[in-house]
């Protein structure tokens, strides 16, 4: 638990600090109201090589009963660099938040996703520990964007998450480790934030599926190209190419052989049909093999016959 008077030692922050620290999570287009007393805590660490905060907040108010302050942004600001999510923890007070039409209200234990280039208003008091995602990191696991402005309750995996985040810097990883550990963090992130209606990941999943084949059929010529390739073409983790091909029954290096044995089968049938002559070898090479007999093997355990019976 964060300690009630600080951030594990942090410096304190004055308010235009602290307007400068929302600026820099949310961009530059952010309505913060002064107050009139405030004094805040901001301790910064590293997650498994993510960005995590650890931030404590009083505020002072013309009004004795109210100890929560508004922020609000009112456009989409990715213009401004914010192209990250954030996982928020409520350890202290509470938060009320809104984003995307999507209502959240965080009491202690509580946990909510940001898109922190979009339009939100918090209201909000206490004590948080961040962490902040690439855009492109959660798009490259997941397959698909999720929505902001989502909160939820304390579960299994949002304890996991939090003590994850909490511990991360009670020990030292080396940069192997953090790369499995980030695997650990999205996998739990995706369990308390992916769509709660299946057929939404099936959209997602399919509309990602044919884009990878679309990106196999481009490129499987080159006989260096391989599941890495098409996962950075794709804009996606190899770890998710591999579970979305596993998912259809096969894997990548088998689908890409299979475009690569279906085009050499309608080359060698045109082959035959206009009796080129060409030969067997450069067919293979023009399917992405690096040798005939290779190719041929694998024509053979694929369609039960020699590629050379389809000459004429």
């Amino acid at each position: 638990m964060l300690q009630s008077d600080d951030v594990g030692g942090a410096p304190l922050l004055d308010f235009e600090a602290w307007r400068a620290l929302l600026r820099s999570n949310c961009g530059r287009d952010v309505e913060v109201t002064a107050p009139n007393a405030f004094a805040g805590w901001r301790r910064p660490f590293n997650v498994c090589g993510l960005e995590a905060t650890s931030v404590k907040i009083r505020w002072g108010s013309a009004d004795p009963g109210c100890s929560d302050h508004r922020v609000e942004r009112y456009r989409d600001v990715r213009c401004d660099g914010a192209d990250h999510y954030l996982i928020i923890f409520q350890v202290a007070g509470q938060t009320a938040m809104t984003q995307m039409d999507q209502e959240a209200l965080l009491a202690v234990g509580d946990v909510a996703l940001v898109d922190a280039a979009r339009p939100v208003t918090y209201l909000f008091s206490g004590e948080w520990l961040t962490l902040r995602l690439p855009r492109k990191s959660v798009r490259s696991h997941f397959g698909f964007e999720p929505q902001g402005g989502v909160g939820r309750q304390r579960t299994r995996a949002s304890r996991l998450l939090f003590d994850l985040i909490r511990n991360a810097d009670m020990e030292a990883a080396s940069p192997s480790a953090d790369i499995y550990m980030q695997f650990a963090v999205y996998d739990l992130v995706g369990a308390l934030f992916a769509p709660s209606d299946p057929r939404s990941l099936a959209r997602g999943s399919d509309k990602l599926f044919q884009r990878i084949c679309g990106v196999i059929k481009d490129g499987f010529s080159d006989p260096d190209f391989g599941p890495v390739e098409v996962a950075a073409e794709a804009g996606v983790s190899l770890r998710y190419v591999q579970k979305l091909l596993t998912e259809r029954g096969t894997t990548c290096s088998e689908f890409i052989y299979s475009s690569r044995l279906d085009h050499a089968a309608h080359l060698l049938r045109r082959r035959a049909l206009l009796g080129t002559g060409e030969p067997l070898s450069e067919i293979a090479y023009a399917c992405g093999f690096r040798d005939y007999a290779h190719f041929a093997r694998r024509f053979r355990k694929r369609f039960g016959y020699s590629p050379r019976w389809t000459a004429p």
